[in-house]
C-alpha cells in the first residue's frame, strides 16, 4: 500500500493499540511504545524452577515453563488476549510468539527444543473462530526459535463451552480424556514446547502432556502468553 494512502486510511480509521486502545505511531505493529514496556512481565523464564512450573509439581514431569506476562482481570494483558481470541487479532500472537521466542532462545533451558504444538481447539470450535490463537503464538515462537510447529500433532475430541467461567474442579473434569496425539506424531522427538494463551489451574496443558506421554517420552516445556494468579 503507498504511504499516502495508508496515511490517509489512518486518518479515518485510526490504528489502536490492542492493550490499550491509544492510537498507534506509523511503525509500530499491535502495541504502543508504552505498552511494549510497561505490559506486566514476569520474567519466569530467566529461571528452569519458577511459580510457572510450581503450578504442576506432582502433575506433570516438566523440564520447565513460563508465561510472557501476568494476567490481571479487567487489565491490559486481558484486553489483549481478548484481541487475540475473540477479534481476530491473529497478528498479535505471532508478534508476541516472536518477542518471547527471542528471550527464550537465550536461555540454555529452553535450547534443544525440537517441536512447538499448540494445545488445539475442538474442529468445530475451530470452525466457528476460523483459526486457533495458540497456534498463531506457536509459530511465532517456532520462528524465532528456529524449530518446527506442529499444529495437528494433538487432536482434541470433545467440544466444549468456554471454560473461562469454570471453577478448577469443572474444568479438570471437562479436559480429562479430551486430548489425544495422533498416531505416527513425534516419533523419536525428544523435546517439545507446549504452548497456550493463559495458564489458569493448568488443566488443560496438564491433559495435552499426558496425551503425549502415553505415546511417547519426550522432555516436555511450557510456554503461554500470560498466566493468572
Amino acid at each position: 500500500m503507498q504511504p499516502l494512502i495508508r496515511h490517509l486510511l489512518e486518518l479515518f480509521y485510526p490504528r489502536l493499540c490492542m492493550a490499550c486502545a491509544t492510537n498507534l505511531p506509523p511503525q509500530a505493529r499491535s502495541l504502543c511504545l508504552h505498552c511494549q514496556l510497561q505490559l506486566p512481565k514476569t520474567d519466569y523464564h530467566l529461571s528452569q524452577e519458577n511459580p510457572f512450573t510450581q503450578r504442576f509439581w506432582g502433575r506433570v514431569p516438566l523440564h520447565t515453563g513460563a508465561a510472557l506476562y501476568h494476567f490481571d482481570k479487567g487489565g491490559k494483558v486481558q484486553r489483549l488476549i481478548h484481541q487475540l481470541k475473540y477479534k481476530g487479532q491473529q497478528q498479535i500472537g505471532s508478534e508476541l510468539g516472536q518477542l518471547y521466542g527471542e528471550m527464550l532462545s537465550d536461555m540454555s533451558h529452553y535450547r534443544g527444543i525440537e517441536v512447538v504444538i499448540p494445545v488445539p481447539l475442538h474442529p468445530r470450535k475451530q470452525h466457528e473462530r476460523g483459526y486457533n490463537q495458540s497456534e498463531s503464538f506457536a509459530r511465532g515462537l517456532a520462528t524465532a526459535m528456529q524449530t518446527s510447529c506442529e499444529p495437528d500433532a494433538l487432536l482434541r475430541r470433545t467440544y466444549a463451552a468456554s471454560q473461562t467461567a469454570k471453577t478448577r474442579q469443572d474444568r479438570m473434569e471437562n479436559v480429562l480424556q479430551a486430548f489425544s496425539l495422533r498416531e505416527g506424531r513425534l516419533a523419536g522427538c525428544r523435546s517439545v514446547l507446549l504452548v497456550d494463551d493463559v495458564l489458569t489451574t493448568g488443566a488443560t496443558l496438564e491433559a495435552c502432556s499426558n496425551a503425549i506421554l502415553e505415546q511417547q517420552q519426550p522432555r516436555i516445556s511450557m510456554v503461554t502468553i500470560a498466566m493468572a494468579s
